[in-house]
C-alpha cells in the first residue's frame, strides 16, 4: 500500500504552497520510508537501452520509480516514472525504423507499482480499475475530457515489431500533451530524428526524450497527473556517415530539443511563432546542442543532469 505520509506530501495543494521546482524537490524526503516490494531499484536489467549502459547521471532519483518496461517477457524500453506525479520524467529506447501501421491503443498498467512482488509485466486495463492501481499510476479516465491527449515519450512511430510498438501504450510512458503540440510540431521532431535515424546512423541512435514541469509548482488533470510545460528530446548517435550533408552536421554525434505544452507559457526556453497556424500556434519546438538543453534541464529541475556518457563522443 502507498505510504500515506507520503502522498499527503505530494499532494496538488501542497505543490502549490511552493514558487519553483527547487522546492518542489525538497518534498521528495518524505518517501525516505516508501516500500515498493520487489521493484527494481536500478536499471541494471535493461541497461542496453543506454548509450555505454549508463542512464542520464545527475538525476536525485528519492522518490523517482526506474522501469524496464516488459511487454510479452521481453524488455521494450526503459523509464524512470514518478509516483506521486503519475508520470514519468523520461522515457528510454533505441530507435528502429517502424514497420507497419500504428497498433490500436491498448492502454496498459504496470502491476508492479500497484502491488508488492507483482508481475513486472505490463497489462491491460480492465473496465474496472483497482483502487491500488489509481493510487500508483494514471488511468485511462484520468485524460477523459481533460482537454489533452495521451503524448508517448518512446514514440510508437519509432519501433519496428508490432510487440515494440504496444508496449509504448502503456500510461507510465505517457505525459498530458496538448494535442497542438502533439499532432503538430512534436509529431514532425519525432518524424524528422526517425529520418535521420534511416538516412545517416551507421549503428543504433538512443534516444531519451522527457517532460519539464512548470516552474511555479506542479500543474494537474483531473486533480493526480502532472501536465509538464515543456516536452524535451535527446539522441546520440555514436556511428554514422562520414560524409553528411553541411546543414546535418551539427547535428551529429547527438542533438536535442525542447518543445512547448503550453502555448501560453513565456519564451525563456522556446520562442513562438506568430505565423505559424493558429491549431498550432505556441506549441513551437527548439532544436539545440546538447549541453544546451542539459543546462535548461539542470536550471528547470536543480539537477546537473548529464544525459549520455561523455555526452555522446
Amino acid at each position: 500500500m502507498e505510504n500515506p505520509a507520503a502522498l499527503e506530501c505530494f499532494s496538488p495543494a501542497n505543490f502549490k504552497m511552493h514558487s519553483s521546482i527547487g522546492s518542489i524537490f525538497l518534498l521528495l524526503c518524505c518517501f525516505d520510508g516508501l516500500v515498493l516490494g520487489e521493484l527494481h531499484q536500478d536499471f541494471s536489467e535493461c541497461l542496453d537501452f543506454f548509450y555505454k549502459g549508463t542512464p542520464p547521471q545527475g538525476i536525485d532519483s528519492v522518490g523517482y520509480q526506474p522501469i524496464c518496461q516488459r511487454f510479452n517477457n521481453q524488455y521494450r524500453f526503459a523509464s524512470m516514472y514518478h509516483r506521486q506525479s503519475r508520470a514519468p520524467l523520461y522515457s528510454a529506447y533505441i530507435i528502429s525504423s517502424a514497420n507497419g501501421k500504428r497498433p490500436k491503443s491498448t492502454w496498459m498498467y504496470e502491476p508492479q507499482l500497484a502491488f508488492s512482488r507483482a508481475s513486472p509485466e505490463m497489462k491491460p486495463f480492465n473496465s474496472t480499475v483497482d483502487q491500488n492501481v489509481m493510487e500508483s499510476q494514471a488511468a485511462p479516465q484520468d485524460y477523459t475530457h481533460s482537454n489533452y491527449t495521451r503524448g508517448h515519450l518512446t514514440p510508437s512511430m519509432h519501433h519496428n515489431t508490432k510487440d515494440d510498438r504496444a508496449a509504448t501504450f502503456t500510461l507510465t510512458n505517457i505525459v498530458p500533451q496538448r494535442n497542438g503540440s502533439n499532432s503538430g510540431p512534436w509529431r514532425s521532431l519525432e518524424e524528422e530524428v526517425k529520418r535521420k535515424f534511416e538516412r545517416f546512423c551507421e549503428g543504433p541512435m538512443y534516444v531519451i526524450t522527457g517532460a519539464m514541469p512548470y516552474a511555479d509548482g506542479a500543474h494537474w488533470i483531473n486533480n493526480r497527473v502532472s501536465v509538464p510545460e515543456y516536452m524535451w528530446s535527446a539522441y546520440c548517435c555514436p556511428s554514422y556517415k562520414a560524409k553528411l550533408p553541411r546543414d546535418v552536421r551539427p547535428t551529429f554525434p547527438a542533438y536535442a530539443a525542447v518543445g512547448r505544452n503550453d502555448g501560453d507559457s513565456g519564451e525563456e526556453f522556446v520562442p513562438v511563432n506568430p505565423k505559424a497556424r493558429a491549431s498550432v500556434r505556441g506549441y513551437d519546438v527548439r532544436k539545440m546542442p546538447l549541453d544546451i538543453l542539459e543546462g535548461i534541464l539542470a536550471q528547470r529541475l536543480a539537477m546537473p543532469i548529464s544525459l549520455f556518457d561523455g555526452r555522446c563522443q
